[in-house]
C-alpha cells in the first residue's frame, strides 16, 4: 500500500476554527498527531471586510465542503471551536458518508434549527444583536483579551487582537437546519473559558448528548494554552470511539 493509499484508510481530523480566527490557530495541536489532518479556511480570508459583509452561512460551509471533498481522506472526525461549532454541525450533515466522529471544543451547539444566537442566555443574546447591527463583528481589543485571551500569555494576545478578521453577520443569525450526527461524539468543557462560561457549555453539552465530556483547565483558546492537553484528548478520542 502506498502512502496516498494509508492516507485514504487512516481516519483523520477536519479542524473548524472560531469566530475572528484562522485556521493556523490549531497549529501547535497538529504537530505530532499520527493521523491526516484539514485545516479548513473559511471564504475569503484574504479579503476585505466588504467583501464577506454578504456571505451566508451556507456560503461558509460550501467553502468548506469543498475543502473537504478535495481532501484525500476517506473518513474522518470534525473537530470544531466556538462558533465554528454551528459550522460544523452543518458540515457534518453534508459529509455525513464521510464523517467518523465529532468534537466540539468549548463549541456552540444550538439545538435543531437554532442559530448561534440563538444558544445565547436571553440579555446576552439581545445585547449581542443590537451589537452585530451597530458596530459589526469585531469585539473591541479589550473584549477579545478578556474573553478569547484571559489565559495566554501577553505575546499571544497581542496576536489574536491584531489578527481577529470580522465574520459575516449571518453566521451568527443563520439557522443551521441540521441535527446533531448520529456519530461518536465528545465536548470538550473549557474549566476557565470567560467568553463561554461553564453553565453555558453545560447546555451545549445537553444540545449535543455526546457519549463523553473531557475537561481541559484552560480558557477559551486551549489549543494555543494546553494544545498538548487537547492532543492528547482528540487522539483518545479516536482510539476508543
Amino acid at each position: 500500500m502506498n502512502k496516498q493509499e494509508r492516507t485514504w484508510e487512516k481516519t483523520g481530523f477536519v479542524f473548524v476554527n472560531g469566530a475572528g480566527l484562522e485556521s493556523r490557530i490549531w497549529s501547535k495541536v497538529v504537530e505530532g498527531l499520527d493521523h491526516p489532518y484539514l485545516l479548513v479556511e473559511f471564504p475569503h480570508r484574504n479579503g476585505s471586510v466588504e467583501s464577506r459583509k454578504d456571505l451566508s452561512m451556507m456560503d461558509y460551509v460550501a467553502h468548506m465542503k469543498r475543502q473537504v471533498d478535495e481532501w484525500g481522506t476517506r473518513k474522518f472526525v470534525i473537530v470544531a471551536h466556538s462558533l465554528g461549532g454551528v459550522l460544523a454541525l452543518k458540515l457534518a450533515y453534508e459529509v455525513s458518508d464521510r464523517l467518523a466522529g465529532f468534537v466540539a471544543v468549548g463549541a456552540a451547539i444550538p439545538e435543531n434549527g437554532g442559530s448561534f444566537l440563538s444558544v445565547l442566555p436571553f440579555p446576552k443574546r439581545i445585547l449581542m444583536s443590537a451589537i452585530l447591527r451597530k458596530i459589526g463583528t469585531k469585539p473591541p481589543a479589550s473584549a477579545i483579551r478578556s474573553g478569547l485571551c484571559n489565559d495566554l500569555s501577553s505575546d499571544q494576545a497581542a496576536k489574536i487582537v491584531q489578527g481577529f478578521i470580522p465574520e459575516a453577520v449571518r453566521v451568527y443569525t443563520d439557522q443551521v437546519d441540521a441535527s446533531v450526527p448520529i456519530v461518536p461524539k465528545l465536548y470538550v468543557k473549557l474549566t476557565h473559558d470567560k467568553e463561554f462560561s461553564p453553565s453555558l457549555q453545560n447546555n451545549m453539552i445537553s444540545n449535543l448528548s455526546p457519549q463523553s465530556v473531557r475537561i481541559l483547565e484552560t480558557g477559551h483558546l486551549p489549543m494555543l494554552s494546553d494544545p498538548d492537553g487537547l492532543r492528547f484528548v482528540l487522539e483518545d478520542f479516536l482510539a476508543n470511539m
